[in-house]
């Protein structure tokens, strides 16, 4: 056995967020970690990579006892760790990210950029993992830059990868293309623990399956004994539901927004002569690798930014370079893509997070006074039904967890029963329970006739979802699909810049 990690536990205060866990690690396998979040996987690996110390409980590496107090000591014992959040240089090159801290020297102090090049080169030859050595970082899309974060990692001579979410923000072709690599480095003799919540990528390449919740370990099982919907169910303690689309009768535009454009710093646009829309009992999904013109887009729809031309309609009404306010009245409701920055107050009460935005309506308000009794009563009956885990309504917002905030925005957006709804990110970082519950409560809402322009980077929600679906490149609206054309292969060639063919 080459990794064990024997009867881990670690506590934070009274959280348990490692209860007596076990984990084996074989020679040339990979282990994909799995868990809904808060299940503990990233605290394991923390503890696993010297990030973190255990409490109790040990690690052995070759069968000898080892005890990590920082990365260092893990790189010395052959451990190195893929970030879900890149550590790169911008401005520096490839080569230049890769042998940083170990940088080979000429004259015994000078850096040597050409040896370093020539040794990056021999490094790629040698995993087949192609990059130009002096490409700057900043110039290199997400996948080019996950690569040279991999190569880094190869360049400290580990055995042992662990990856944290490495799918989370690639296209469908360099999600394939990070599969493949992970298949050639164990063909390498590379040993890999995969930490993701993506299923079907976890039994397209692991050889075998750990399964945590609530800080235990569930089941560890081969993947050939396995499949989908059991991981799904012990993951989560309960069989989730399988949905389908019903088709109902679409209305008119609840959303027009017509050769909107926004410039930018330069002389390129960041919007670019946008014309979408959405309708009554229509779920419309944006796709696109992020950084494409969504969040602007998302911030000119809902009255945060203002552009220089073009003109949004909004249930009827001309909300162009309007209010946040005015935006909210003639029908938007809004569910932002960062749940602290500008969906919730950190230190205002769950009473006040649920009626933010809204506070001004008739059953909340009357002649400028708060009704108590009816925000009270609101908040409870909304958090009771989006099953939003709490303790008190007084208690502070930063103190839910991560999912809850998520659940709070969404039932606060929904319940306001607005014919319009900007669905921005809704199940980012949660966990598969919560994704499951919130989908169902966006297809409830599409299903009663209402509109909803879904905003997502993850391709697997726009496709469960969407009716019909734009994909943003640069700025412009680059394809269109309906529902029966849309192919992962297709929207993920637009996302990249690609054309199809005919």
């Amino acid at each position: 056995m080459l990794v064990e990690m024997k009867q881990i536990t670690k506590t934070y205060g009274p959280l348990v967020a490692n209860n007596k866990l076990d984990l084996s690690l074989n020679k040339g396998e990979i282990l994909a970690v799995v868990g809904e979040n808060g299940a503990g996987k990233s605290t394991l690996m923390k503890i696993l990579y010297g990030l973190e110390t255990c409490d109790s409980g040990e690690i052995l590496i070759d069968g000898k006892p080892v005890r990590f107090r920082s990365p260092h000591d893990a790189i010395a014992n052959g451990i190195g760790m893929v970030q879900q959040h890149f550590m790169l240089f911008p401005t520096f090159t490839a080569a230049e990210n890769i042998v940083y801290g170990h940088e080979p020297k000429k004259e015994l102090i000078f850096f040597d950029r050409k040896d370093a090049a020539s040794q990056v080169q021999a490094l790629c030859k040698q995993y087949g993992m192609y990059i130009q050595p002096d490409i700057k970082v900043a110039d290199c899309p997400v996948g080019l830059q996950q690569r040279i974060e991999i190569l880094k990692v190869l360049y400290q001579g580990v055995n042992i990868i662990i990856f944290d979410e490495p799918s989370a923000v690639l296209t469908p072709q360099e999600v394939s293309e990070l599969l493949k690599t992970l298949k050639e480095l164990k063909n390498a003799g590379k040993s890999i623990i995969l930490i993701t919540h993506k299923l079907s990528e976890v039994m397209e390449v692991a050889d075998r399956i750990m399964v945590m919740r609530l800080g235990q370990l569930i089941k560890t099982m081969k993947k050939e004994d396995t499949n989908i919907e059991e991981l799904s169910f012990l993951m989560v303690g309960h069989k989730l539901e399988t949905r389908e689309i019903q088709k109902i009768e679409q209305g008119d535009a609840v959303l027009q927004v017509e050769h909107l454009t926004l410039s930018g710093t330069g002389t390129k646009n960041i919007l670019d002569d946008i014309s979408i829309h959405v309708r009554h009992g229509e779920i419309v999904g944006i796709a696109g690798v992020s950084g494409n013109g969504q969040s602007e887009l998302i911030q000119c729809l809902t009255g945060i930014k203002k552009f220089d031309s073009g003109k949004v309609i909004i249930n009827n009404t001309d909300v162009s370079n309007r209010s946040v306010q005015e935006n909210r009245d003639s029908g938007c409701a809004c569910v932002p893509e960062d749940r602290y920055f500008w969906g919730t107050a950190s230190d205002a009460t769950l009473l006040e997070n649920s009626i933010m935005a809204h506070y001004h309506k008739k059953h909340m308000m009357r002649y400028g006074v708060l009704n108590r009794k009816n925000i009270k009563k609101f908040t409870n009956d909304m958090l009771a039904e989006f099953d939003v885990r709490y303790t008190s309504d007084k208690q502070a917002g930063k103190e839910l967890s991560g999912g809850n905030v998520q659940k709070l925005i969404v039932a606060r957006e929904i319940s306001q029963h607005s014919p319009f709804l900007v669905a921005a990110e809704p199940t980012r970082g949660i966990d598969i329970g919560a994704i499951d519950f919130i989908h169902g409560k966006l297809l409830d809402k599409r299903n009663s006739g209402d509109g909803i322009l879904l905003v997502s980077s993850e391709l697997s929600e726009i496709f469960a979802l969407s009716d019909r679906i734009y994909v943003m490149y640069e700025g412009r609206i680059a394809g269109e699909f309906s529902r029966a054309e849309a192919t992962r292969d297709k929207v993920g060639l637009i996302m990249m810049g690609g054309k199809l063919n005919g």
